[in-house]
């Protein structure tokens, strides 16, 4: 994302999130825990905004999504989202639906790694926010539900449908996507859904102490390796051999490759500059 802006001012008044920003790492906490975390049209655009405005301003290196109280977050709000959407027109749902794909895309396209540290339940949209991140890490009481086919509507949404088979392969992304029932920790991490598995209550902690080392690492690699994940999940070989190479070269003019080359010669840890 180009980190060029116009004339207007920076937000800072996140109204359905709450966000803290640390040494490079940002925390955004989905805050309605009396709902479950559920989602609300301004909590979709928040996430959004929030994800373009970090990602221009280049100051966040990591950064990890929580949800307050007893859950990740539960989807969409049901009386505030589903209610509403029932009364709105073809071109207004057309509207909301790309607006809750954007959230993913910037996701996946945003230059720093996202952490989901997930307990309890991660459902509907939930769900597909916690599968749009770079790593998942949850707690024995994180599951996961892709609930879409259970309100009649496509288990295909939010790019469930092209991020999910991606990680846990076509045979479990069907059956999660068609039947939407619950998967538990165990299963979730068997199947590749979940990157670590915490104890009980631990998942906020390992998270910010993945964050924490991420922050601390040569964030330029790591923001090319997410582009090129991203990327090449639909290039053939010869296209993707191609990227990795132009990328290597660019990188290989980098500051943070010459510091591994002085620290490794002077005996002593690198210090990233993240250029």
């Amino acid at each position: 994302m180009s980190p060029f802006t116009g004339s207007a001012a920076r937000t800072s008044d996140w109204r359905h999130l709450r966000v803290d920003l640390t040494d490079g790492v940002a925390t955004v906490t989905l805050a309605r825990p009396e709902k479950l975390n559920a989602l609300t049209f301004g909590a979709y655009a928040d996430l959004r905004d929030l994800l373009a405005e970090l990602s221009r301003e280049r100051s966040v290196r990591a950064l990890v999504l929580a949800g307050e109280g007893r859950g990740f977050c539960s989807g969409g709000d049901v009386d505030e989202i589903i209610g509403a959407t029932l009364a709105m027109d073809t071109a207004q749902l057309l509207d909301f639906n790309r607006m809750t794909g954007q959230v993913v895309r910037a996701v996946r396209e945003c230059p720093f790694p996202v952490i989901a540290a997930v307990h309890g339940v991660a459902a509907g949209a939930g769900a597909v926010l916690a599968l749009a991140a770079d790593f998942r890490v949850a707690d024995p009481s994180a599951r996961f539900a892709f609930l879409f086919t259970r309100v009649g509507l496509s288990g295909g949404d939010m790019g469930a449908a092209y991020l999910l088979p991606r990680v846990v392969g076509l045979g479990h992304a069907t059956r999660l996507l068609m039947l939407g029932e619950p998967v538990r920790a165990p299963e979730a991490e068997r199947i590749g859904l979940i990157s670590e598995l915490t104890e009980e209550g631990g998942a906020d902690e390992a998270a910010a102490r993945l964050a924490r080392r991420l922050a601390d690492g040569p964030a330029l690699a790591y923001a090319q390796t997410k582009a090129l994940l991203t990327a090449e999940l639909d290039m053939p070989l010869a296209a993707s051999v191609e990227l990795d190479a132009s990328t290597q070269a660019l990188l290989m003019n980098g500051e943070d490759y010459r510091e591994f080359h002085a620290a490794f010669t002077e005996k002593r840890p690198p210090k990233w500059q993240g250029r």
